[in-house]
């Protein structure tokens, strides 16, 4: 019987000349990818040049009334969006279940459509019905907005070119699937195919686009990371279940500031703006007790007046326990170092509990001083006085730095009637603030003697 002959190389490696009768993904020889290709074809490296349908601009000659901001009418969520909604803008709004996301954008589209532009709604975990329920009770009933109940991309897709809105609310992203790609619904490809064609349809139609997404645990954006990035704008909506304060942050503002704050309180006929929260973080008794200290903290331009409060008891356990509630824990944590170190407060063998009111959330290191003289309150329980606020951040060595924004802190303070203020050493030149009295420190324990003399002052 005849031998067949063996079949002749027909793939050769570009970088090494290694050969192969057949096509592999990776070089035998050296191990590269993508170089082995047919004998006798041209293999092009790179992209070639091509014409770009728009030319480019002297940047002074670029028109920039593509990019102006249109208000939604409602202050609060325009405050936090850098002055409202920009035609072509794709916004990720993410929250928890129940935080009122769907009550809150569902009023943003009636406003909207109110103002004689086209709005379409588009819901993935509610029916029509369920949406037109909520509307009712919220008076957002308008002709120019459009509802559907949709979880297909193709059909989404089939409503924007169908009715060519101004306003797309597309609720939620992880319940939207395309038939063209593997996976269910909320899987990382979904999410990428979805994200991708509504942002390609918002920049083609200069269309706005609000997107709501799901949390993960631990409070961020559920899914692919690259989906922050590819929107314009990021916004957080907070609050606890059991409070009807609300909080929209912005993390991610290509129009705006990206540490913005907008307030909201949750009715039972919808959701309202809150031009004055400062307070709201406030407790409501009437005379001081120990554990308490107020500072001032700044959100985007915003100053607001917040309390903190902590209860330092004695503990039987090999570890005590260490709870905060809106405070960051390891800076936390740090408070607690520097106190024992520096002070000499006996805090090793105590429970210690440290939290904000209202439910607001302080990551500003601004608030260092109020949390330290809070805790010092606490554990030697005595109050401070009712009129004192305490603004800087505390270094591991025990010293007080200076901040920012000192005169809008101070002021924001003397208009809610405090009389003192505990700020860093050299901060009083940069605040043209008389209403209010202020005692520079440099250390921590400058800052608890001011608070004693201050005490001892209000008890004669």
């Amino acid at each position: 019987m005849a031998r067949t002959a063996p079949k002749a190389p027909a793939y050769r490696c570009s970088d090494c000349g290694w050969t192969s009768v057949k096509w592999v993904g990776r070089c035998g020889e050296c191990q590269a990818w993508g170089t082995v290709d047919e004998i006798g074809a041209t293999r092009t490296r790179g992209t070639t040049a091509a014409k770009s349908g728009t030319p480019a601009l002297p940047i002074g000659s670029v028109d920039l009334t593509a990019a102006a901001a249109t208000q939604t009418g409602i202050s609060e969520f325009d405050r936090v969006l850098g002055g409202g909604l920009v035609p072509g803008a794709v916004i990720l709004l993410a929250g928890e279940p129940g935080v009122g996301k769907s009550t809150l954008l569902l009023d943003v589209a009636a406003r909207w459509a109110d103002a004689g532009q086209l709005t379409l709604y588009v819901t993935g975990e509610e029916s029509t019905a369920q949406v037109r329920m909520r509307a009712e009770r919220i008076g957002a009933l308008t002709d120019g907005l459009y509802l559907a109940a949709e979880t297909d991309l193709g059909g989404v897709l089939g409503h924007i070119e169908t009715l060519e809105p101004s306003l797309l609310i597309l609720d939620s992203v992880q319940t939207i699937a395309s038939a063209e790609i593997d996976g269910a619904a909320g899987g990382v490809t979904q999410i990428r195919e979805v994200a991708a064609s509504v942002i390609a349809r918002a920049k083609s139609r200069g269309m706005t686009a609000i997107i709501v997404g799901h949390v993960t645990k631990d409070g961020s954006v559920a899914g692919p990371r690259a989906l922050e990035h590819l929107v314009d704008v990021v916004l957080y909506f907070e609050g606890d279940r059991h409070s009807t304060l609300r909080l929209v942050r912005a993390v991610k503002n290509r129009f705006g500031p990206a540490d913005e704050i907008g307030c909201f309180e949750l009715v039972d006929d919808g959701i309202i703006g809150l031009a004055d929260p400062s307070g709201l973080f406030l407790g409501d008794r009437h005379e001081p007790a120990p554990g308490t200290c107020v500072s001032v903290t700044v959100e985007g331009r915003r100053p607001l007046v917040t309390e903190v409060q902590a209860l330092i008891a004695p503990s039987s356990a090999p570890q005590p326990r260490r709870v905060t509630s809106g405070l960051d824990s390891s800076r936390i944590a740090m408070m607690l170092g520097v106190l024992e170190r520096r002070v000499g407060l006996k805090l090793a063998t105590s429970d210690c509990f440290v939290a904000t009111v209202g439910g607001v959330r302080l990551v500003e290191p601004a608030t260092d001083l109020a949390i330290a003289l809070a805790i010092s309150s606490s554990v030697n329980d005595v109050a401070l006085p009712s009129g004192l606020i305490a603004i800087g951040e505390v270094g591991l060595s025990g010293d007080v730095r200076k901040v920012t924004a000192l005169t809008r802190r101070l002021a924001e303070a003397a208009r809610l009637g405090f009389t003192d203020a505990i700020i860093p050493r050299g901060s009083k030149g940069d605040s043209n603030v008389t209403d209010i009295r202020v005692h520079e420190v440099t250390s921590l324990n400058e800052a608890l003697a001011v608070a004693r003399t201050l005490v001892n002052a209000q008890r004669s």
